[in-house]
């Protein structure tokens, strides 16, 4: 063999060998799953045994914070790695109907977006998002497979995904027609509808099924080169909606009503049963692809992570999170900038990499998750807010830099702004009404639960967070979402 064959047959060899080695990462997305409905967090009632085996072989954050408190913006945060006082989405802004023939989607994110996806395609990476996308459709410039995903499937709309038996799905910026009927899912039933009624809001093809079994393909597909999977999976957002044979695992061991659609959504025989369900039902998935994972020998070298993008639901759709103490007492719940609203359960796991049974109080934030993949892919980035916590990961607590506070901003539910400082956090509500709202302003090391505001005590901390405010807020493209230095009147 010649010298410049053997020259190009080790750079080949060399080549395989450090694809090998990059890790495989998979972030798995819950929706509107609360601080404490995960067996790891303190949740009694509802089983979640393969996410709790991932906290246990790994490494579960206390202190871990979405960027917003409902679904589009946390998602557009997380993906671009922006804070939301900068990030180009802030709110849910919807473009369409639940009907099919209406789905529109949600504002999408602008041409040359750089995206987590981007990123780790010039790392060398095949990327993918299965689950619930949210931030555009296939016909605009939102569209996942235009920001940097090889291979999409899922829903594309959120309206659409308030049904777990929808008629499509979309793969790849195609309609993939699903064996289920037309369900209007915010119909409610009358008060004397028989049980059969609520046969209505059942199909044949569970749309949380049809993401599993797509993530094994891209998995199986991908083995052999290192992968980005992205699963924003859909659970347990409402419609109350679960296989027959997810329900009855819980059936009996709940005092429940039949919930029959007057707070929307769906109308289930067992609204806490089927609650419970979905967590359980989304919980096997999980370590179904855990164990191909290991079956594929992929185990080691791929790193998991899960979280969810926004607190425990208001009550809605028949769920009851006071019942199963979803938010783990924080208060406020989605829509609100109090901890309940936006804490979130953050659990990662690689194999010798992260020792088991870690738990760490780092301050952290989705938005830090780019930055993050930055220093493991060792692929520059533009400037963003976030801050890597690959340190503590790896358990090197030495070299993890801190965020010397997080800034939030939601422009929804009166308009709210909140900072978290160390131990203090700040917040401002009703802000369309006052723009001077006063501060209120906890210790959370001794008032976690946000109960007692000592605003008045800490004058300095008042001008300091409104000096964050003014710093960390843009203006946005937005009327809607300009609610801080608004420079009109409102309606």
């Amino acid at each position: 063999m010649s010298k410049i064959w053997k020259t190009i047959l080790v750079c080949l060899i060399t080549s395989f060998v450090f694809a090998q080695q990059k890790p495989n990462i998979i972030y798995i997305y819950a929706d509107d799953l609360g601080y404490g409905e995960l067996g790891s967090y303190g949740q009694q009632k509802i089983k979640t045994p393969n996410l709790d085996k991932i906290a246990n072989e790994g490494i579960k954050f206390t202190q871990h914070y979405a960027g917003a408190p409902v679904c589009a913006p946390s998602r557009c945060m997380l993906m671009t790695g922006k804070n939301s006082g900068h990030s180009y989405i802030r709110g849910n802004y919807e473009l369409g109907g639940f009907e099919d023939e209406n789905e529109g989607g949600q504002m999408p994110l602008p041409e040359g977006t750089f995206t987590i996806a981007k990123l780790m395609k010039q790392a060398g990476y095949t990327t993918g998002i299965i689950g619930k996308w949210g931030l555009g459709m296939n016909n605009t410039t939102g569209a996942p497979n235009k920001q940097g995903f090889d291979y999409s499937y899922g829903y594309l709309c959120q309206k659409q995904a308030h049904n777990f038996y929808p008629t499509h799905l979309w793969e790849n910026g195609k309609r993939d027609t699903l064996n289920n009927p037309y369900i209007q899912v915010h119909k409610p039933l009358a008060k004397d509808a028989p049980d059969s009624a609520f046969d209505y809001f059942k199909g044949k093809e569970y749309s949380i099924t049809k993401m599993a079994e797509k993530t094994f393909e891209f998995i199986k597909n991908n083995k052999k080169k290192p992968f980005f999977l992205y699963l924003p999976y859909t659970g347990p957002h409402v419609s109350l909606q679960a296989p027959d044979q997810a329900i009855k695992e819980y059936l009996g061991q709940f005092e429940e009503m039949p919930y029959r659609g007057e707070k929307g959504y769906a109308s289930t025989l067992y609204p806490r049963s089927t609650y419970a369900a979905m967590i359980t039902y989304m919980d096997k998935q999980v370590g179904e692809i855990m164990k191909l994972l290991k079956n594929l020998g992929l185990d080691e070298n791929t790193i998991v992570m899960f979280s969810s993008d926004n607190g425990a639901t208001f009550d809605v759709g028949g769920t009851d999170t006071v019942f199963f103490n979803s938010v783990a007492g924080l208060r406020g719940r989605k829509q609100d900038l109090y901890e309940g609203g936006i804490r979130e359960p953050f659990i990662a796991r690689w194999p010798g990499k992260i020792k088991k049974g870690t738990v760490t109080d780092h301050i952290s934030a989705q938005f830090d998750l780019m930055a993050t993949l930055s220093e493991l892919t060792e692929i520059k980035v533009l400037k963003n807010d976030g801050i890597s916590f690959l340190p503590t990961l790896l358990g090197e607590d030495n070299k993890q830099k801190k965020h010397d506070y997080l800034y939030f901003e939601f422009p929804e539910k009166g308009g709210q702004v909140a900072v978290r400082m160390g131990n203090w956090k700040g917040v401002k509500s009703n802000m369309r009404k006052n723009k001077n709202a006063p501060w209120e302003i906890y210790n959370l090391k001794t008032d976690e639960k946000e109960t007692t505001d000592v605003a008045s005590q800490n004058p300095e901390l008042v001008i300091k967070f409104e000096k964050i405010l003014k710093e960390e807020h843009q203006p946005s493209h937005l009327r809607e979402w300009e609610f801080i230095e608004p420079k009109f009147q409102e309606n």
